[in-house]
């Protein structure tokens, strides 16, 4: 670590020992959040008035960091305030892991062209990890977070490896893990094959992002909300959600609300799986451009699911939004079972989203 890189994380413990966060349960997550103001880039503001701190990631050497793991460890544990790295365009071959003690930090590369900025790995579920096992699905993720208050905005998040057809056991390969509360994505795209984005637990918003996949490619337990953004399936695509809701106490699911889903492949592929007995995906207001299966919704083999699921469908349009051969245990919900999966009431974004 050279001396201003020591210089700036001196000052943040300093601004920290002075200027913290209210621990009541106040903190809100805002449009300064996702946003780096260029001007005030290099003034590194610590004041009272800002109390947002930008860490630099350039890999040619001209920030703070050459890599975005080197910024996040410059971030104290336990951070009460708001970080912000700056992730400057270029691809980054790194895993990135941010772990449950450093909360408030937003990476943020260029909402207006998030290809430009890129984050890759290339794990699988089937890799040995040191002592000679399988790492797992949760491990093979390029990036995890399992911090609360993150935010990410144009970047992409990418895992190369790709999975036979149909999806098979041991090419499982994460792109991005998200187990913490309170997170925003805006203008994020996740790249992968199988089980690209583990949307795993916590509560989410995901803004005008888009997600790439073929085989159960957003999965996990959390309660998120997808609004305005693109969902494409790859050919030759299989499932698109699987959510792993277990017990009827859980208040989680996945919400997709005016968003298009599309593709590259001829084939049809089902909009949900259910991964837990209670599973409960909803698509409101969406654009199914794809060829979906007749049936649309898939029990993982296990019929008694069909009496605990909640898989719903609300004012969709597309050619894949033809409920006439839906399974029995779907439903086309009405004005009133729609509502609370529309906005960001479903997220509880009441008491923490002022966007």
């Amino acid at each position: 670590m050279n001396l201003s890189a020591c210089s700036f994380v001196v000052l943040m413990l300093w601004v920290e020992a002075k200027v913290g966060f209210a621990q009541d349960g106040s903190n809100f997550i805002t449009w300064d959040d996702l946003m780096v103001d260029n001007r005030m880039l290099h003034l590194r503001d610590f004041g009272a008035k800002n109390q947002n701190r930008v860490i630099v990631v350039d890999k040619n050497g001209r920030g703070d960091s050459l890599t975005v793991q080197g910024a996040i460890e410059m971030v104290p544990l336990q951070n009460t305030q708001r970080v912000k790295i700056h992730i400057l365009p270029g691809v980054y071959s790194e895993k990135i892991y941010v772990p449950a003690s450093k909360p408030f930090i937003s990476l943020i590369g260029d909402p207006n062209n998030p290809s430009q900025t890129v984050i890759t790995w290339h794990d699988k579920a089937s890799n040995k990890d040191i002592n000679g096992g399988f790492i797992g699905t949760w491990k093979s993720a390029s990036v995890t977070v399992e911090s609360d208050y993150f935010c990410a905005s144009g970047i992409t998040f990418e895992n190369t490896v790709v999975a036979p057809v149909g999806g098979v056991e041991g090419y499982q390969a994460v792109a991005f893990r998200s187990s913490g509360d309170r997170a925003v994505f805006y203008k994020v795209r996740f790249l992968g094959s199988q089980d690209t984005l583990l949307d795993e637990s916590g509560t989410h918003y995901f803004f005008q992002c888009f997600i790439l996949g073929a085989t159960d490619f957003i999965f996990g337990n959390a309660r998120s909300l997808y609004q305005e953004c693109t969902v494409s399936v790859s050919d030759p695509g299989y499932a698109i959600a699987a959510q792993h809701r277990d017990s009827a106490n859980e208040n989680t699911g996945l919400s997709f609300v005016n968003c298009t889903i599309t593709g590259t492949g001829t084939g049809s592929v089902y909009l949900g799986r259910a991964w837990g007995d209670y599973s409960r995906v909803v698509y409101a207001n969406s654009l199914l451009d794809i060829n979906v299966t007749p049936g649309g919704w898939e029990d993982w083999k296990v019929p008694s699911r069909h009496n605990t699921v909640m898989f719903g469908e609300y004012g969709c349009t597309g050619r894949g939004a033809d409920r006439s051969g839906r399974v029995a245990w779907s439903k086309a919900l009405d004005d009133t079972e729609a509502r609370p999966f529309l906005g960001t009431s479903f997220i509880s974004g009441e008491q923490w989203l002022r966007l």
